[in-house]
């Protein structure tokens, strides 16, 4: 939408339970070793890559490890792969040979890529538990094999079960790689491990614990029920379980006792072609999007030049149990047992420096919303704000996780009719005139509400008080319209538009779409010469390069909670706003309120 539509909308309405202890293990490190992956991958997003049933590529003499070599190159040349998980089944027969071949194959990523695995009932005999004592698998893949991973928290007294511990995305997550019908002993050793570590998500892996129906809808099994009503619905940590044995793949999501999802998924392609083609899954977690996105493929298949029409049809999965997306609010799911620490409040003084011509915040105990009320100016420069129309705002505690003060202010403006909550500078504040001709920065904390409900199309955030026209100046498109304001266009597209101090133009920034429901940072910063608006410290993309020095004031009040238009006032802001702060130069986003 144009600026014509704006000014058009505007003449409408103004803008305004004792347990046997971990075998020894080596303390935790943040980071692999010299020879391994850095662990702190990435500062947001990481990717777990899950390795169900390669049974078939290690079947006596018809092996063929070649697939799962490819699959282990491709994860250990992806850097954003911070652990993988083989879900059991490793060999067809749990042979010496099978064994040893896999194990051997195992290596092409010991030291490169941390990982667990565990026993499933073609490794072992099917018909013990844990207790079963030595054999191949566990020679292989005991707890003697993973000493030297940096990931490695330890394993149960058997050895069958073991912990792993890593750090990625910013955080902890503790993974339990649990042996094929676990004893009791071995159910205690894992709870064990889950109270040692109670602040920690958890992901329970095993061989059997949910099968599928034709739709993919996943039910527990037998064994899966005893984990279930034993261990898991017990222990809020865990909010992702996957296992393999069964097919087709599936998924369900159970409550546990506190009445949070678990989401239950099985993987297992070993009944596709080629026994699955050492296919993975791989599960990305992104804790800005608060997602995890899902993928299945077969890298063997992936890496050839050419493809047969078996080996092109397998490549890659894309049903609903194969390829989707699951929506989890992070720090919600696990704030009753691990809730996010929040920055403190800082005081005034912290942030107010010999730049700062004004700086607001809502947190003082007098600052009761009534007419005439003060909102004092914390820079000592006496651009106190003042109360007016009070009645659509209110005080709340609600409050941007950078944000210095921890309190905000709720405005309610809307329209048909036309309402609005401002507050203005006295007539003879000093930030009236103020004309910022070295450059200035503007910056604030926004929350739109969610649901975003009624019509708040051309909205008001803020503004200087006097006409364009009043100013001198011509190149616009409404003698009446202020010389600086910050809107909301219906499409809540953010807009900036200020007629400079020295020229006769109208440069305007339009943003992207702002989201809802969230906190967010604005800022708009003038070095002299231009003006570029920021979102959460990001540069918005349609800043003009359009020259623009300071900001043609006319003495008149600065306005927050609405536009001035026609020196009236119509539809305000809706919404919440935190700080605002003004200063008389270009910060950089690391200077930011919110840095």
């Amino acid at each position: 939408m144009d600026r014509r539509n704006l000014l058009r909308a505007a003449a409408a309405a103004p803008l305004v339970a004792t347990v046997p202890a971990l075998q020894a293990a080596p303390a935790f490190q943040a980071a692999a070793s010299a020879a391994g992956k850095d662990q702190t991958v990435g500062d947001s997003r990481f990717v777990l890559a899950v390795l169900p049933d390669t049974q078939y590529l290690f079947d006596a003499d018809s092996a063929d490890p070649e697939p799962l070599r490819e699959t282990f190159r491709y994860l250990v040349d992806q850097r954003d792969v911070a652990f993988m998980t083989h879900l059991g089944d490793v060999t067809e027969h749990g042979t010496e040979a099978e064994i040893g071949l896999a194990s051997e194959t195992f290596r092409k990523i010991d030291g490169k890529l941390p990982y667990s695995v565990l026993a499933g009932n073609h490794d072992v005999n099917g018909g013990t538990d844990d207790q079963r004592g030595a054999t191949a698998y566990l020679k292989a893949f005991g707890p003697s094999r993973f000493q030297k991973s940096p990931t490695f928290l330890g394993a149960s007294p058997d050895g069958y079960n073991s912990a792993h511990l890593l750090r990625a995305g910013g955080r902890q997550w503790l993974i339990l790689a649990l042996d094929w019908r676990i004893s009791d002993a071995g159910l205690t050793w894992a709870g064990s491990v889950l109270k040692q570590h109670s602040t920690v998500p958890a992901i329970v892996t095993t061989h059997d614990l949910a099968y599928a129906d034709d739709a993919g809808t996943a039910a527990l099994s037998a064994n899966g029920q005893r984990l279930w009503d034993r261990l898991i619905k017990h222990h809020d940590q865990i909010f992702l379980t996957l296992n393999g044995h069964y097919w087709p793949p599936g998924r369900t999501v159970l409550k546990n006792d506190a009445g949070h999802d678990v989401h239950v998924h099985i993987t297992n392609y070993q009944d596709r072609y080629y026994g699955g083609a050492a296919m993975i899954r791989t599960y990305a977690f992104d804790l800005v999007r608060n997602t995890i996105d899902v993928e299945t493929f077969s890298p063997w298949f992936l890496d050839k030049k050419s493809r047969t029409s078996l080996e092109a049809e397998t490549l890659e999965l894309t049903g609903p149990t194969d390829r989707f997306s699951i929506a989890i609010d992070f720090d919600e799911r696990f704030a009753d047992f691990d809730p996010p620490v929040l920055p403190p409040a800082r005081p005034a003084s912290t942030v107010v420096s010999r730049n700062t011509v004004a700086y607001w915040r809502f947190d003082g105990v007098s600052q009761a919303v009534t007419a005439g009320s003060v909102v004092r100016d914390l820079s000592g420069h006496g651009n106190d704000l003042y109360v007016r129309q009070p009645e659509a705002i209110s005080l709340s505690a609600e409050h941007h996780v950078n944000q210095p003060a921890h309190a905000s202010l709720r405005f309610d403006g809307g329209k048909n009719p036309d309402h609005a909550g401002l507050l203005k500078t006295g007539d003879h504040a000093p930030l009236n005139s103020e004309k910022f001709l070295n450059g200035y920065t503007i910056e604030l904390f926004l929350k739109l509400p969610e649901p975003f409900e009624g019509d708040h199309s051309w909205m008001g955030i803020l503004s200087w008080e006097g006409r364009m026209a009043d100013a001198g100046k011509t190149n616009g498109y409404n003698p009446n319209e202020p010389t600086c304001s910050l809107n909301l266009s219906g499409e809540r597209f953010l807009q900036y538009v200020v007629y400079p101090a020295v020229q006769d133009a109208s440069p305007t920034s339009w943003s992207h779409a702002l989201p809802t429901g969230r906190w967010m940072h604005v800022a708009v910063v003038n070095n002299g010469q231009r003006s570029i608006v920021y979102v959460d410290g990001s540069k918005i993309a349609r800043n003009p390069s359009q020259p623009s020095t300071g900001i043609a004031t006319l003495g008149r009040p600065f306005v927050l909670g609405a536009t001035s238009y026609n020196l009236g006032y119509g539809q305000g802001f809706y919404g919440w706003m935190g700080d605002v702060r003004i200063t008389n130069r270009a910060l950089k986003p690391e200077q930011f309120l919110n840095a």
